[in-house]
């Protein structure tokens, strides 16, 4: 009895002494601040960013989305198995307790039975009743247990981050497509006004070459812009509409359901957004922390490989009674208790190649979680370089526009009085066209810029 008993206090000591392995860092250095010359070093709360563009349709949207994105539902039932999972793995942690009763018949149909059988000439029915408590536990010397638990504790906060991944992705994408819807209906209140203003010039022309003033190519060129501008109309409808499409599909709804505003994109107003440095985004985006949930859950996989391949000591305790009749079941008790130990000896090389596999998957989820990381620094960068960029633009765009605007007027008015040609009026008409369109191109991209800065930025979510 007393190695038994020596041989159970040195594996319960090793259990005791297992201690979960140190997580791996990245080796991914954060530089002191980011490039783009115009980034604000204070990092601000952004955990519902959307209210800063100060839309109240805009809220409603993102409401609509968190609550009928079938995507979102996903990854929160996915969230729901990996909860049950840790359960799962939890489980051998602790003694498995079963409790079982049984009652049996044996009875003898004819003849005088034989030496196998309870039941003969004499007896030919016999009855059997018994009830056992069994408690087994494998003890956990090695680690293995423990370190599934741990793989499976990481794998949940791995699943939760995806969740909150998938969120501020279809949060922003919302946020990107109702401003691009908006912009479209813009363009195609300008493509519709500049189609009105260019039949008011064909009216000009018309009159004018009726009088014998205007030449019958003067008179073509104008229909080819009348034509070219209403050309324009019904296509910038069409991806207004496919914009409308796609962001009823965010939000989970049929595109019938959803109806937009046309009149909030001149309101709409992008906030100053404070990047704050490199270094916060690692606690501040939930894909980098899921690569990194994932790269921990591997390295306890490791160690359940490496386990599996040492021997395992099962304990277990009976404790039963039985009896001839149901009523006296529990007057004659017993107890076994058995202890086991299985190490294996040839598997043709499956142990040591699931460790393998274990260290391989490692690796991978260490290249993910590194990549994750520098990805995360370049989205912000790209942002930040973005908006820089835009601004300058805008800055020369509005003055372009207004002096096409200006030399238009200028043009049909000259025109008008005989001293210019159509050739001149045509030509400001198309660049005055092309101004107002590319200002509200600008508009929406730095309302984008915005919205991926912040998506970049990890949306003003935090690890706890």
């Amino acid at each position: 009895m007393k190695p038994a008993l020596s041989l159970l206090t040195a594996c319960l000591l090793l259990a005791a002494c297992n201690s979960p392995a140190p997580r791996l860092e990245s080796g991914v250095v954060a530089t002191a601040a980011w490039q783009s010359a115009g980034a604000a070093q204070t990092l601000q709360d952004n955990r519902q960013w959307w209210t800063r563009f100060a839309d109240p349709q805009l809220n409603a949207l993102i409401e609509q989305a968190r609550q009928g994105s079938f995507d979102l539902a996903a990854a929160v039932a996915r969230v729901k198995q990996a909860r049950a999972a840790v359960t799962v793995a939890g489980g051998p942690l602790l003694p498995e307790v079963k409790a079982s009763g049984n009652a049996s018949r044996e009875k003898l149909l004819r003849g005088n039975g034989y030496t196998q059988l309870d039941a003969d000439s004499d007896n030919k029915a016999v009855d059997y009743f018994d009830a056992s408590l069994t408690a087994t536990y494998e003890v956990d010397f090695w680690g293995g247990r423990a370190a599934a638990y741990d793989s499976a504790r990481e794998s949940l906060r791995a699943s939760e981050f995806d969740r909150a991944t998938v969120e501020l992705t279809l949060l922003s994408a919302v946020a990107s497509s109702y401003v691009q819807v908006l912009a479209l209906q813009e363009q195609g209140q300008i493509a519709e006004l500049n189609l009105a203003n260019a039949r008011q010039v064909l009216e000009l022309v018309q009159t004018r070459f009726d009088a014998g003033s205007a030449t019958a190519l003067e008179l073509a060129q104008q229909k080819s812009l009348v034509a070219s501008q209403q050309r324009q109309v019904p296509l910038i409808r069409q991806q207004a509409q496919d914009a409308l499409i796609g962001l009823a599909l965010l939000l989970g709804q049929p595109v019938q359901q959803v109806q937009v505003n046309r009149a909030g994109f001149d309101r709409l107003r992008w906030p100053d957004i404070g990047s704050g440095v490199p270094s916060d985004l690692l606690s501040r985006r939930p894909d980098i922390a899921r690569a990194e949930a994932q790269l921990a859950a591997a390295q306890a996989d490791v160690k359940v490989a490496r386990a599996a391949m040492l021997p395992t000591l099962t304990l277990s305790a009976n404790l039963g009674s039985g009896a001839d009749a149901a009523s006296d079941i529990l007057r004659n008790p017993f107890y076994t208790l058995t202890a086991g130990l299985v190490g294996p000896i040839f598997n043709n090389g499956r142990l040591s190649a699931e460790r393998d596999r274990a260290r391989a998957r490692q690796e991978e989820l260490l290249s993910t979680y590194r990549g994750a990381i520098v990805n995360g620094f370049a989205d912000v960068e790209k942002a930040l370089n973005g908006i820089d960029g835009i601004d300058q633009q805008r800055q020369w765009q509005d003055e372009e526009l207004q002096q096409a605007q200006r030399a238009f007027d200028i043009a049909e008015s000259r025109y008008r009085a005989g001293a210019e040609d159509l050739l001149t009026v045509l030509e400001t008409q198309r660049t005055l066209y092309a101004a107002q369109d590319l200002n509200v191109q600008l508009r929406l991209a730095r309302l984008q810029g915005s919205v991926a800065l912040y998506k970049a930025l990890g949306g003003g979510w935090q690890a706890d």
